[in-house]
């Protein structure tokens, strides 16, 4: 197959994948990977694959065309075509919840500097990053290449990634739980698509939606989280991305629960988990456990919410996940709290305020805990963040934080 029956082939492809029949397009594209005598149509059609595979939740598949394209980059030596391969193979593994690998290839990519395409791509590739810092609930460094994320797309005029690091800052901030930017950054989301996505895949739309819904279901607007969640589910199955089937499942679930309709809440959480599962999304599965076990201590089943503690925390320790950490600690202190289990109690309270040390949890103004309740924050130039109220009421002349961490004792 030669360079201009490959170009065409590819473009058969893609008019099948944007028409969806994706595994038409699936066969028209490994025909072409099979037969094409072209390497940069090859390295192209590679690209295909790892994004329709990306869509779909097949995220082995997805690495192992990733780890290809690497050989076909290095067969090509082209810096630009080395850079985006890696940042493929970052993608890849961010997805199947590998961060510390994610993180490593990320920095492989912004080492390839000087070309326009790895320009093009840096925003993309601290986006990556900083998903992967967030797995790992290393809150300032994730901050820091999100800002950066959203700098290359404001440089660049580039509306898609806008969108895409505004949904990551709604994720970000729903986890250390200041709702009202965790809300503000989806629907700035979904303005970009209003705005500027007629052309784009719904799955902007789709993601946006998703975003909103988490954040309304953390405000208490349950009417509000179901509408935006069912707009995002009927996105999802139109499109066969199960990815986010999965987590519109997992939404509906948690508003149930927030309903107290436990009975409606268990079918979903199962529904959620199964996909969780096919997929490799163990960053969700933690996510689903922890709504089960919510759902077993209101029920009053303390036992069968231990059960799915253990199963969350063997997750949460391989993934390195701290918050999911904290989170089940804090489930277990309230447990053990109700069984008057003493010993085990004062263990998870003691594991509970390591890890808020750990992740630096706390405003380093007044000293209390950040991510314990709903309130307003504020991040400084170095991706510190603090209570608004803290910082209005004392102002600052620098963080605070850096300031103790240039007087810690370093040793050689």
């Amino acid at each position: 197959m030669g360079q201009d029956q490959t170009k065409q082939q590819i473009e058969k492809g893609l008019h099948l994948y944007q028409s969806n029949q994706t595994e038409k397009a699936l066969r028209v594209w490994m025909r072409v990977l099979e037969k094409s005598a072209d390497p940069a149509g090859r390295f192209r059609v590679l690209s295909c694959l790892i994004t329709a595979h990306a869509e779909m939740g097949r995220y082995k598949d997805m690495l192992k065309f990733a780890v290809v394209q690497i050989d076909t980059a290095r067969e090509l030596e082209d810096p630009d075509f080395l850079t985006e391969s890696y940042l493929n193979l970052a993608r890849s593994n961010e997805k199947l919840c590998e961060f510390q690998k994610t993180i490593s290839y990320c920095k492989t990519c912004l080492n390839m500097q000087g070309t326009t395409v790895s320009l093009q791509l840096n925003g993309q590739v601290s986006l990556s990053m900083g998903n992967a810092f967030l797995g790992l609930s290393i809150f300032q460094k994730a901050l820091e290449c999100f800002e950066k994320a959203l700098r290359y797309a404001h440089n660049n005029d580039d509306k898609m990634l806008e969108c895409r690091v505004c949904c990551s800052l709604g994720n970000f901030y729903t986890q250390i739980k200041d709702y009202e930017k965790a809300l503000f950054f989806p629907c700035k989301a979904a303005e970009l698509v209003n705005d500027y996505g007629k052309g784009w895949s719904l799955k902007y739309r789709a993601m946006s939606q998703y975003h909103m819904a988490v954040a309304y279901r953390k405000l208490g607007r349950l009417a509000d989280a179901m509408d935006c969640c069912e707009e995002s589910m009927k996105i999802a199955l139109q499109h066969g991305d199960r990815p986010l089937q999965a987590l519109c499942l997992l939404c509906f679930a948690d508003i149930h629960r927030s309903r107290r309709d436990v009975q409606t809440a268990f079918p979903r959480y199962d529904s959620s988990m199964s996909i969780m599962t096919e997929i490799g999304n163990r960053l969700g599965l933690i996510q689903v456990l922890l709504g089960v076990t919510k759902c077993w201590m209101i029920q009053k089943e303390l036992d069968k919410a231990l059960e799915s503690i253990e199963k969350a925390q063997e997750l949460a320790e391989g993934l390195g996940n701290k918050l999911g950490l904290l989170k089940l600690h804090c489930l277990c202190e309230r447990i053990y709290r109700t069984k008057e289990q003493q010993q085990e109690l004062r263990d998870h309270v003691v594991k509970f305020h390591e890890c808020v040390e750990e992740m630096e949890l706390y405003c380093g103004m007044c000293g209390e805990s950040i991510g314990e309740k709903n309130n307003q924050l504020q991040a400084l130039p170095c991706s510190h963040f603090f209570h608004l109220k803290c910082l209005q009421t004392n102002g600052t002349r620098g963080c605070p934080n850096c300031r103790r961490l240039s007087v810690k004792p370093r040793y050689v």
